[in-house]
Parts: structure tokens; sequence; C-alpha cells
């Protein structure tokens, strides 16, 4: 089976007899921009990801994350705070498209950048937080790819298995068994990332 896809100019199509289906750089923006309600993510070998909504539990403790990222950015206005509607462009330096649950970004290196387009900066930090319905190896997989691209920091929290797997530039992952908190100082200066209420 396949999903024929028209443009005003172009039409493409999609091949969904499989899980893995593969679209152009140039494809994937024409998707986000005509389907702006669709979670989307491409990655570097062009593989669409497509993500559904999260459930209450997640949403929930997604705004909780971001919230605390964001008062203390709020308070010492050291970078910027994005969500998970917020899309990279990593396609310049060997990557995809991808929308962390959390990320940040410290401020001399977003001068400058315009944030109208999907932001082509690797933020220095991420977080992604595991739903019901993700798979753990995928996760794995781009905190990886965040890595490799130089995100200084990441963080995953796996919520099903009550660990944050913990992603450092040129460092072995890290894995903590049901933390109740976690030190960002090597990255966010001053930052406690309060797990208490996430991890429950």
């Amino acid at each position: 089976m396949t999903i024929s896809y028209a443009t005003d100019t172009e039409q493409f199509l999609l091949n969904v007899r499989s899980t893995d289906l593969h679209v152009t750089s140039e494809q994937f923006d024409r998707l986000c921009v005509d389907n702006p309600d669709l979670r989307l993510e491409l990655t570097a070998n062009g593989e669409l990801i497509i993500m559904a909504p999260t459930f209450g539990e997640s949403g929930e403790k997604n705004l909780n994350l971001g919230s605390q990222i964001y008062a203390w950015n709020y308070r010492t206005e050291l970078g910027k705070t994005f969500d998970s509607s917020t899309g990279y462009d990593f396609t310049s330096i060997g990557g995809g498209k991808m929308s962390p649950d959390v990320s940040w970004i410290e401020q001399s290196r977003i001068d400058g950048v315009s944030l109208k387009q999907f932001i082509p900066v690797v933020p220095d930090f991420v977080v992604e937080l595991r739903s019901t319905t993700d798979r753990l190896s995928a996760l794995q997989t781009k905190m990886i790819e965040y890595q490799r691209l130089g995100v200084k920091l990441g963080l995953l929290i796996n919520l099903q298995d009550q660990q944050v797997e913990v992603y450092q530039l040129d460092k072995e992952t890290e894995i903590l068994q049901n933390p109740t908190s976690f030190s960002c100082e090597t990255v966010l200066p001053g930052f406690n990332l309060d797990l208490k209420r996430i991890m429950i």
C-alpha cells in the first residue's frame, strides 16, 4: 500500500507496506507545513518517524520537566528553553530533524539565529521522557545520536524501569536507579533537576 501525497508542484508517495517510511529533507519540511498537528521527526538516514500524542501522564510529567528548566533559565537568563514541539535541523552536520521533549541552548550559541524555522543549532542539553508507547531501544538510539551530534548532556527518563540514563560527551552512559534528583551543574550552572514527582 502507498499513500499518495500531492503538493501544488509535485507528487510523491509514501510506502507504508513496512514500518520504515523514507522521505527527503525537503519532503519532510512540506509534510510538517501541511500537517501542523502531526508530531514528526526525520532520522539521519531519511526515515520518517510519526509520533502519537502523549497520554495524560506523560504530558503532565513533560510539563513538569520543562517548567523546572524554564524557571531556572528565567532566573539566570543564560539561554533559551524549548518544548517538545520544537524542531531541530541537523542535516548540515549529517543528522536528521529531531524534537527532544525538553531542550536548552546557551545564549551565545543562539544569538543571531532565526527561531522562525527549525533550529540549526545542536542544543547543549536535552531530555527525553519515555512514554508508554515508546520503545526503549528507539529512544536509546536517539540519545546516542544526540551525543554524536554534540549534545553536552542528555537525560533519558525511563519511567517503566524507574531509571534515568545519563549521556555526556566522551563518557560512557550512566544508569541511575530511581533517583530523586539529578545535578545538571556541568551544563546548567546551579540547576538541580527534581525527579521526585517524575519517577512516581
